[in-house]
């Protein structure tokens, strides 16, 4: 029972994070953000890199996945997340992040060889159609585009935003991938607190041209109580919790958990930054949902063993 709250409150506060990650980017610059992040979390979590008693020293192929794990699921997702959110909206992110599970699925079919169940196949189609029933509604909060150094036209910055959050998730697809054959070997806490330092050390230089240029007593009180926030619980709480999880409980159930990051972040986006949430928007956000849960719902065998 520990197990599933862990999961739970972990895809809560990717979903909370994920959302109010907007108000951020409305604020400060994406590479000066993800470095404040990662800085943050390295001093929070610096008493977890040391191996714990009894632990196995780590070997080659052990560092080589600890680093391919932080490039694709914490800097490359952060980049791309963070950009996605700044020109589409909390709910669109949602929505798109809802596909991870299919995603998980066509990785694994592609470098391990799994094959892909007829349920799998209907969750990725559901996924996809979902994905493009949001691209075809009209996005809310694309004006915020004109903040962003891309281009302004909103058609266009609509359309590389979910662009950028499709390419999130199969970050983050791949990060799940990676990380269950770390858990066999390395304690969830050390993982996170040793993506995180990968992360941090691969993000500064962009995050030291951009902290030039940046006027930070422009930044409220309340925007850097939200960045504290986001920082713990991007890369200290849900990490930990996740992996954590993760040792206890198998695969396919773990991954019915995820449904709890779409619902968090589409209420984030219509609760709390008054964002529109349209029929088109429900009507992809079910879809994404069915699909979820057709790509993640544990099989009778699976249950019963």
């Amino acid at each position: 029972m520990l197990a599933y709250a862990c999961l739970a409150a972990s895809m809560m506060l990717v979903g909370s994070y994920v959302g109010l990650s907007r108000l951020l980017v409305a604020t400060l610059p994406v590479f000066l953000l993800a470095w404040l992040r990662f800085g943050i979390a390295a001093v929070a979590m610096l008493h977890w890199v040391r191996r714990v008693p009894g632990e196995a020293p780590l070997s080659p192929h052990d560092r080589r996945l600890l680093f391919w794990e932080s490039f694709l699921g914490n800097f490359l997702f952060s980049i791309c997340m963070l950009y996605g959110v700044l020109l589409t909206s909390a709910v669109s992110a949602g929505v798109v992040m809802a596909a991870i599970p299919a995603a998980v699925a066509l990785l694994s079919r592609w470098w391990l060889g799994e094959r892909i169940q007829h349920r799998t196949a209907a969750a990725i189609a559901c996924a996809a159609l979902g994905i493009a029933l949001l691209a075809l509604a009209r996005a809310p909060g694309t004006a915020n585009a004109a903040a962003s150094p891309l281009p302004a036209d909103a058609n266009w910055s609509s359309a590389l935003g979910h662009g950028l959050l499709l390419v999130a998730v199969f970050c983050e697809a791949a990060y799940v991938v990676i990380g269950k054959r770390l858990t066999g070997r390395v304690s969830p806490r050390r993982i996170s607190a040793l993506i995180n330092l990968w992360g941090l050390a691969l993000v500064t230089p962009l995050g030291l041209w951009q902290a030039l240029q940046f006027d930070f007593t422009s930044v409220r009180a309340d925007t850097w109580g939200l960045l504290l926030f986001y920082a713990l619980a991007a890369s200290v709480a849900t990490v930990w919790l996740w992996m954590k999880g993760l040792a206890q409980v198998p695969a396919p159930q773990a991954g019915v958990f995820t449904v709890m990051l779409p619902i968090t972040a589409a209420a984030v986006g219509v609760l709390f930054l008054g964002e529109p949430f349209g029929s088109g928007h429900l009507a992809a956000l079910a879809l994404a949902l069915i699909g979820l849960l057709l790509a993640t719902w544990p099989a009778r065998s699976a249950l019963a063993s």
